[in-house]
């Protein structure tokens, strides 16, 4: 892979520096707009209202753009931005190893469902909620704390019982 502007010690400096300033403008239009993934879909379906759905595809947009122009300054930290035309589905960067696409796909839409009906009983996405923690919201901070411990107890404990279900089951 070719090389970037910088050399990979440098950007691996760089990159999370541009990444938390980058952090801390979207935070504040996150809140300046009262963006919530959720809250767009919820709005959609209910009302027809589509502002907030805007706001979730110019995020998906902009997330996209900015990864590519990272990728394109710094192509040594972002081996893998490229993977499914490069590798093809198979390895999944940072998935569970030793599953098929199938045995992935599943993972992904039940963590999707989970997370979006965890998202509609507390009233938003995980970015709105943090946004509201920032706002001094003490039932935004519970969901932020129960996010934290949630990703550790599904890294170590429930990913790995997935994956070895799946795999007993013959999907992996």
């Amino acid at each position: 892979m070719a090389e970037g502007l910088l050399s990979k010690d440098l950007a691996v400096i760089a990159v999370p520096i541009v990444t938390l300033i980058l952090g801390l403008i979207i935070g504040w239009f996150g809140q300046r707009s009262g963006f919530c993934s959720i809250g767009g879909f919820r709005d959609y379906f209910m009302f027809r209202h589509t502002r907030l759905l805007y706001g979730f595809l110019a995020l998906i947009i902009g997330a996209f753009i900015g990864n590519l122009v990272f990728w394109l300054l710094f192509p040594s930290a972002f081996e893998n931005f490229f993977w499914l035309l490069n590798k093809g589905f198979m390895p999944v960067p940072g998935a569970p190893a030793g599953l098929t696409i199938t045995g992935y796909l599943i993972l992904a839409i039940v963590s999707g469902i989970a997370i979006g009906i965890i998202g509609v009983l507390l009233g938003g996405c995980p970015l709105r909620q943090l946004v509201m923690t920032a706002e001094g919201s003490i039932r935004s901070l519970w969901f932020v704390i129960g996010m934290a411990a949630g990703a550790v107890i599904y890294t170590v404990w429930i990913s790995g019982l997935g994956v070895a279900l799946l795999k007993l089951m013959g999907i992996a």
